[in-house]
């Protein structure tokens, strides 16, 4: 119910939930409520169409075994999407929802790609499902279409990431693609089935394709597009960025070419996104038919860790390398030497503002 009130997003109810019980709060009274801070058209929403519209949404979970309903409460609510500012906190899902927790790669890009992107993202999409990579990407036309379509091709899993209910497939052109999707992989949405698409639906249901992927790889980008918007997404919730490089005639790709100009990586096949990917890619396949609650696997207590008096004082929270120089009365070119041969093993990450430690560290 709260979550489907007007302008309540994820930070405003994980406010509500601190305060009390989920199966309190739906018994709330107006007093109560306001109090809370909420607005006499919210209280209004509550206490008169919130009842129905959930229980339609039980409704049409209930008329598909294939069909379910994830809570941000849920312990099988996918673990990378559950780590971004933004997560939302339904998600319905209609195919296999296991899917949403294994490893992925988002391929977004323009609705009016040319011929050669269309044939790229197929390409890509098909290379990445081979190698057992679930494809992400937004059900749109162009782009998003062919990586679909080439995830299919290559017998593998992907997921469509809808800016409409589950019962609103959009765009209508793409339904059949859809229900195949649905056999192999999931339809995944945070509208209620019946919400038709809206404009500002988009950028909204980006951010969801992107923070379910390890890493987001755009095809083609006019220098105003939605793939930019996602790209921006996953810099924010610190995932990596491929691009395609394209001719800078082609005003499909000026916005990719941009993006790589800013230090995003530039590939040219399926396998230097895997490789780039490699360390996080190797945990997510092990880790399928396990619970998952932290981006990394344990260490492993026999292993001989390299450069541990650097190592132990890099922690959660980004640590600039002056910092780790003065801690430890290392030389700073030393401690940058020791710093990236600790990342490309996997055990520290460069982020903004320094070095934080990767769980396996």
């Amino acid at each position: 119910m709260l979550s489907f009130t007007p302008r309540i997003g994820a930070k405003s109810l994980a406010k509500f939930l601190s305060k009390d019980a989920p199966e309190k709060l739906v018994n709330y009274s107006a007093p109560q409520w306001q109090a809370l801070g909420l607005k006499p058209d919210q209280i209004n929403y509550l206490n008169s169409a919130a009842k129905k519209e959930v229980d339609a949404c039980f409704v049409w979970m209930n008329q598909k075994d294939n069909r379910s309903i994830i809570t941000s409460l849920d312990e099988h609510y996918p673990a990378l999407l559950r780590q971004i500012s933004s997560a939302p906190p339904v998600l319905f899902v209609e195919g296999d929802s296991s899917c949403l927790d294994k490893p992925q790669v988002a391929i977004v890009g323009s609705r009016g790609a040319t011929v050669e992107g269309q044939r790229a993202a197929h390409q890509f999409g098909r290379e990445l499902a081979e190698q057992g990579i679930v494809v992400t990407s937004g059900l749109a036309l162009g782009i998003d279409g062919y990586a679909h379509d080439g995830a299919l091709s290559g017998q593998g899993e992907t997921i469509a990431v809808l800016g409409s209910g589950l019962n609103q497939i959009y765009p209508a052109r793409h339904r059949q693609l859809a229900a195949r999707i649905v056999e192999s992989g999931a339809l995944v949405s945070e509208f209620r089935p019946d919400m038709k698409p809206r404009a500002e639906h988009f950028p909204r249901r980006n951010r969801i394709v992107s923070g379910l992927s390890l890493g987001v790889l755009v095809v083609e980008a006019a220098v105003k597009s939605g793939s930019l918007i996602t790209a921006r997404y996953a810099v924010e919730q610190d995932r990596d960025v491929f691009v395609l490089p394209g001719t800078i005639y082609q005003a499909n790709y000026q916005g990719s070419n941009e993006l790589i100009r800013q230090g995003a990586s530039l590939v040219q096949n399926s396998q230097q996104i895997v490789e780039e990917l490699n360390l996080l890619l190797n945990w997510s396949l092990n880790q399928q038919t396990m619970q998952q609650s932290t981006l990394f696997s344990p260490p492993n207590s026999e292993e001989q860790l390299p450069f541990p008096e650097l190592l132990a004082n890099v922690g959660v929270e980004a640590t600039p390398v002056d910092i780790l120089a003065s801690r430890t009365n290392i030389p700073v070119h030393e401690v940058m030497t020791q710093l990236l041969e600790l990342e490309l093993s996997g055990h520290v990450v460069a982020v903004s503002g320094g070095y934080i430690r990767k769980g396996r560290g």
